[in-house]
């Protein structure tokens, strides 16, 4: 420690030094040592014009307007390819039990073929992940991840708990069909039969001898599908040709996730709303579905979140309204970091984790951790953006359709 503390503070530099011209939109490299997903190519070949990183892996961003493919989100139908969400797969005498230890939702009432969406917490009760879960057999589950390493965690728990179980990635992959018109897409493709699946739930299928499992699911609160191909690597390819030709007299279009959609309506992306440093509660999540804490089965993080429960939490996160000019579409990358919130004496109270200009909604709109006495419907604060600040109101949220209505239909 005393050569740490008594080394050399490094040298500041003067106002003469050299400086290089900040790079307005520097590239991220296509190389070798990041993961491709099984449909990178087919998805490159129509242009894809931004990447990001995500579970190690190249994702599609956009394919050059955002603002169009959230258009083509709400009127028509779309193709995304999610091969980044990558699969982990619990299988073996103690799948049940140990998936069950993993989620703080109470799995028995997950039956066979049924999908859940869940938090995977830590023993404070952070949060790891909150993939959607899949019960694809009686003991086998898939957990479609979002952006982080369970797949490790669940290996190391269970080798440190002796579970009788196989925690491992499958050569799975999915793709989403999002959109008002993703059931026409469907219905070509798989038959009559698709329409009996009710939201949240998956089938079986074969197309064209690929073996895929169908859920109505997606990162939208718009009506969708998402279809996971096994044998991934293999018949990437095929399958993807196969929606596409399907698609093509619905007017079918690739883009990426569009976050403006998922601003709307309220969903967190893990890495920015979301991170271990956070717990359901405070994110918005209560005590009804996401966390059962009445369940007889135990759960990682479970007392830390019954403390949180009985001692109440000190923070929340609010959806905001912002004023002034377009914010951007968030995947364009006009929000490189969060945005600090203060209130109206200037003391900073918290920040916005993801913005957007909400093109039905003709304003800027957020999610935004703040104290839990800022938090009230109503409550006027200041945004610092890039551009400078700007003034905000703490408004409900989600923003649009909150009852979830429209991907039910």
């Amino acid at each position: 420690m005393s050569d740490v503390l008594d080394s050399p503070a490094p040298a500041t530099p003067t106002s003469s030094a050299p400086r290089a011209s900040v790079v307005p939109n520097p590239q991220v490299m296509l190389y070798t040592r990041l993961r491709k997903s099984p449909y990178f190519w087919k998805s490159r070949e129509h242009g894809v014009a931004m990447y990001s990183v995500y579970n190690h892996t190249y994702h599609p961003r956009h394919y050059g307007d955002p603002v169009a493919e959230y258009w083509a989100l709400l009127e028509g139908v779309t193709l995304w390819d999610v091969g980044v969400e990558r699969q982990i797969e619990i299988s073996g005498p103690d799948a049940f039990n140990f998936t069950n230890m993993l989620v703080p939702r109470d799995l028995n009432q997950c039956a066979v073929g049924q999908c859940k969406y869940v938090f995977i917490t830590a023993p404070d009760g952070g949060i790891i992940n909150d993939p959607v879960l899949l019960r694809i057999e009686e003991n086998r589950f898939w957990l479609s991840l979002a952006d982080s390493d369970v797949g490790l965690w669940a290996l190391a728990l269970a080798h440190a708990g002796g579970w009788n179980v196989d925690v491992r990635e499958v050569d799975v992959a999915p793709i989403q069909i999002q959109g008002p018109k993703s059931k026409d897409v469907m219905l070509d493709l798989f038959g009559e039969s698709i329409l009996e699946v009710p939201y949240y739930y998956l089938r079986h299928y074969t197309l064209d001898g690929m073996e895929v499992v169908v859920s109505r699911t997606g990162y939208t609160a718009e009506l969708g599908y998402e279809i996971y191909l096994t044998n991934a690597v293999r018949d990437a390819g095929r399958l993807w040709d196969a929606v596409w030709q399907a698609g093509q007299p619905h007017g079918l279009r690739p883009i990426g996730p569009s976050h403006i959609r998922r601003i709307e309506a309220g969903m967190l992306a893990y890495g920015c709303d979301i991170t271990l440093d956070t717990n359901p509660m405070e994110v918005g999540y209560d005590y009804r579905w996401m966390v059962d804490l009445d369940q007889e089965a135990d759960f990682i993080g479970k007392d830390a979140l019954r403390r949180v429960r009985d001692e109440g939490i000190s923070r929340l996160m609010v959806g905001l309204e912002i004023d002034g000019a377009p914010l951007g579409s968030y995947n364009d990358g006009s929000m490189i970091d969060t945005f600090p919130v203060h209130t109206a004496a200037g003391t900073n109270v918290g920040s916005v984790t993801s913005a957007c200009w909400s093109p039905r909604l003709e304003r800027n709109i957020g999610l935004a951790m703040v104290p839990i006495g800022d938090s009230v419907t109503g409550t006027n604060v200041t945004v610092e953006t890039p551009t400078g600040p700007r003034s905000a109101v703490v408004v409900d949220k989600p923003f649009i359709d909150p009852l979830k209505e429209t991907p039910k239909a």
